[in-house]
């Protein structure tokens, strides 16, 4: 079976990857006072340059700034977005892992204004990696729309600014599309929407959570998926553009649970992605018969392998799952990731860089003796 010439390939990665000591230092200096911007900036250029030459060492064939100068994988970018502000009022998400439970807290956000794109955000993030890479694509995530509700709901939005709530999801929608564009002009091939949301509302103790806050938790990944499709539309040829959906990453601890069921056949039938990164790694995420909506065309990247725990895991069991998987969607459309990224926030997941390395060869190779 041929290998993937274009994205998703066959051996793929969520994108955020374990931040090096060296930086966690330099970013704990620069909020210290102790180091200055161009400091800090100095650290990052180096650790990303390592961090690229490691994937494509590894044999990846994308590759990403592993995050490195974000301390959160959506707020930073949800933060940026012109008519968001930071607000005191923090977001709460509970989490839970095998230990027990814990809890990941940002700055909460407002909808105080015009949503808009003043700025092409992470665009510099892009430039740089463009420039470091040679053997691997450049490949860029972000937040989905969906994100900038799911995180704040309705009660985040001034009323005063959109008494049409279809207002705010028009100019939400067009802020992305603006943005799309204006990475696309810079060169970005590979681009990739986070969305946990997409997943969280297959568990219903997350429905029964959004419903509790006033929203429309049973038809909302409706809502997420005409909203994505909106801001998708006019992308440019030779940009593929995936979505990751997992149910929390954390410190390796999780927010939801629950198999695809619930959103499956609107999201694989329905949303306008050329791939869909889909978290398999244990019990929690349900079996692979959701994925007999996936149509033709469309590629599924079963996120096998943990990101939570160091253990390696075994490569014919890993096999023996895509098999199974393919009793669903064929194999050709098929193939292989880490379930989430390593490092989703600043924090890291509760494994080595060493125990990283080994998980993405593991992928590597394993897509290699599956597809060739």
């Amino acid at each position: 079976m041929a290998a993937r010439t274009e994205p998703p390939f066959r051996a793929d990665h969520v994108g955020s990857l374990l931040r090096p000591p060296a930086l966690l230092r330099a970013r704990e200096n620069h909020a210290a006072g102790r180091l200055d911007a161009e400091g800090l900036r100095a650290t990052e250029d180096a650790a990303i340059r390592d961090v690229v030459a490691m994937q494509e060492e590894i044999g990846l064939r994308s590759a990403t700034d592993g995050e490195f100068r974000r301390a959160s994988w959506h707020m930073d970018f949800i933060h940026q977005l012109g008519g968001v502000s930071r607000t005191d009022q923090q977001i709460r998400v509970r989490m839970r892992n095998e230990s027990g439970e814990g809890e990941f807290v940002s700055a909460g956000l407002a909808v105080d204004g015009p949503v808009r794109l003043d700025r092409p955000i992470f665009a510099d993030h892009f430039r740089f990696l463009a420039s470091v890479t040679t053997t691997a694509l450049p490949k860029l995530t972000i937040p989905s729309p969906s994100m900038v509700h799911y995180r704040g709901g309705t009660a985040a939005i001034n009323r005063g600014v959109y008494p049409d709530i279809e207002q705010f999801w028009a100019d939400l929608s067009a802020a992305y599309d603006e943005q799309i564009r204006a990475l696309a002009e810079l060169g970005c091939r590979y681009l990739q929407l986070d969305d946990t949301s997409l997943a969280y509302l297959n568990d219903p103790a997350q429905r029964a959570a959004m419903a509790a806050k006033g929203e429309d938790a049973e038809h909302a990944h409706l809502r997420y998926i005409r909203q994505i499709n909106a801001a998708v539309a006019d992308r440019p040829v030779g940009m593929a553009i995936t979505t990751h959906m997992c149910r929390g990453n954390f410190r390796s601890s999780w927010a939801a649970e629950g198999g695809y069921d619930f959103v499956a056949e609107a999201l694989f039938g329905e949303l306008d992605v050329d791939g869909f990164f889909c978290e398999f790694d244990d019990e929690r995420s349900g079996g692979f018969a959701p994925l007999r909506f996936v149509p033709p065309g469309k590629q599924v990247v079963l996120g096998l392998v943990t990101t939570k725990r160091g253990r390696l895991e075994d490569p014919d069991a890993l096999k023996r799952r895509i098999d199974e998987a393919a009793r669903y969607v064929p194999l050709d459309q098929l193939c292989l990731s880490p379930q989430c990224g390593f490092s989703s926030t600043v924090d890291g997941n509760a494994l080595s860089y060493d125990e990283q390395v080994a998980k993405l060869r593991l992928v590597v190779q394993v897509a290699r003796d599956v597809w060739g």
